[in-house]
């Protein structure tokens, strides 16, 4: 007779395998809590009247963000995330992290884009999780002007549990 004691510590790590691989995926890192929001920025930036269709000849020179102690979010995430979501476009620009160094000598193809996270409003408390209103807003200049080219506002909320 073949004793069924073994098999309880290998059934038991079984369905402790399955019940992980059902669960439901969450936030649980930076990047996934950034990444629709990034996406959104992205599908605004490269859609925006200045840019041209398509934008492959195009340079987007990414300055590092503002972003609002509040959410407590670094800057270089942001960056990353804008910078992915940026690459990630079907026939978009190129990218590339702003130097001061590049303001002399630009081209006609080449825009600065400049991005300030801010929060906008207090924690939203639920039953689950908390979330961060927040407000990103993006301005687009040509290479060498002052004036903004382009400028607009993307608000949501991030949960602070990914954060």
């Amino acid at each position: 007779m073949i004793s069924r004691l073994p098999l309880l510590p290998f059934l038991a790590c079984l369905l402790l395998l399955v019940g992980c691989a059902g669960a439901p995926e969450r936030p649980t890192s930076v990047r996934q809590a950034l990444f629709g929001l990034s996406e959104r920025a992205a599908e605004k930036v490269t859609e925006t009247p200045p840019l041209p269709r398509p934008a492959v000849d195009e340079v987007l020179l990414l300055t590092m963000p503002e972003v609002d102690t509040r959410l407590g979010l670094a800057d270089t995430r942001l960056l990353e995330s804008l910078t992915r979501a940026l690459l990630a476009v079907d026939d978009g620009p190129q990218v590339l992290e702003w130097r001061a160094a590049m303001a002399q000598g630009g081209h006609d193809n080449q825009w600065r884009l400049e991005s300030r996270l801010s929060a906008d409003g207090p924690r939203l408390t639920l039953s689950d999780r908390e979330l961060l209103p927040y407000r990103l807003s993006l301005t687009l200049r040509r290479l060498g002007r002052d004036a903004p080219a382009w400028r607009t506002e993307i608000s949501g909320a991030l949960d602070a549990t990914a954060l």
